[in-house]
């Protein structure tokens, strides 16, 4: 299980099996023609309850969540450990 804290204070445990998930890797290649890959990246990578920890954290006063933000933390993730790198 790898574990981290985001620089927003974002605390998650990815286990090691999904890094090597066939579906995820698909997915982070689909990010270059298709932004809307970062749906599935999301739910692969963080699962349901720490995707909707994650999106809780960022959601705003006015109820909405940003991309912006949810991609900067999942790219933070990645960048967090050199596993996730391979």
């Amino acid at each position: 299980m790898l574990k981290g804290k985001t620089s927003i204070g974002f605390e998650y445990g990815i286990d090691q099996d999904v890094l090597d998930d066939y579906d995820l890797v698909e997915a982070i290649g689909e990010l270059d023609t298709n932004p809307l890959a970062i749906t599935k990246i999301v739910d692969l990578l963080l699962g349901k309850e720490q995707k909707e920890a994650l999106k809780e954290l960022i959601r705003k006063e006015h109820g909405k969540v940003s991309v912006t933000v949810l991609t900067s933390q999942i790219t933070e993730i990645f960048q967090n450990h050199g596993e996730t790198k391979k």
